[in-house]
């Protein structure tokens, strides 16, 4: 009997749930929920990191319109502020026809092709918030029953450091950056770019040391010359 009654207990928990869609809002209060209680304490951090996430490039998307105003004109927003909350505010599964429906690593690569006329920001943005939304198995809320890869948080924070460098080397031909981003005149450096990259670097890096601590699996590491890195499929182990 005591299965029946385990059984009983976690479908009362999931029925309690609240029905979600995944957004970039994400929670807005530490509220007690009864859904709660399947939580672990992995799954809790999991939760923070996943948010922290978010904020951190919601930040970083900030700081590129910023330093790079004609992207955010170029689909006609009225404000650089509703160009940000236009990705960070809506539904994660939702879809831009202008990066040609595409997400994750596929929408990374529009930043940095000369032939995309696009919002250089949105692709690059867009494409890392979802590719983070795919390492964490396309979930912003976790339960004891979810089971994360730690081989896909890895293989994320491996594209961050590919994203960095590609933002401060990739220009088009004409020796134009495709993105700027530090800004280095002088004895002035802002490097506040590489600061909140740093920061998703190491959000995903520890994540994945937890999970693979908390699963007992090994990840795989990868060795790759920086300079002529390509970005990685997630579910792929790298060579």
């Amino acid at each position: 009997m005591k299965w029946f009654f385990s059984i009983l207990f976690f479908s009362l928990l999931t029925a309690c749930a609240p029905t979600s869609t995944v957004t970039g809002k994400g929670p807005t209060s530490a509220e007690f929920k009864l859904s709660s209680l399947a939580k672990t304490e992995v799954d809790q951090i999991a939760d923070l990191h996943f948010q922290s996430s978010l904020a951190h490039l919601r930040l970083l998307t900030e700081k590129l319109y910023r330093r790079n105003p004609r992207e955010w004109k170029k689909t006609g927003q009225p404000s650089l502020d509703a160009a940000v909350a236009r990705i960070f505010d809506g539904d994660f599964h939702q879809s831009f026809a202008e990066l040609n429906h595409k997400r994750g690593i596929e929408a990374l690569y529009l930043a940095f092709q000369e032939d995309f006329q696009g919002d250089r920001v949105l692709a690059l943005s867009w494409g890392l918030a979802t590719m983070s939304l795919a390492a964490y198995n396309d979930k912003t809320d976790f339960y004891a029953w979810d089971d994360l890869d730690p081989q896909k948080l890895y293989n994320a924070a491996r594209n961050y450091e590919i994203a960095v460098w590609k933002l401060s080397t990739n220009r088009d031909s004409q020796g134009q950056l495709f993105l700027l981003t530090n800004e280095i005149s002088g004895e002035v450096r802002n490097l506040s770019f590489e600061r909140e990259f740093g920061k998703l670097l190491a959000e995903h890096d520890m994540m994945a040391k937890i999970v693979a601590g908390r699963t007992n699996r090994t990840i795989v590491r990868m060795v790759q010359n920086i300079a002529t890195a390509i970005f990685i499929p997630l579910s792929a182990l790298p060579k």
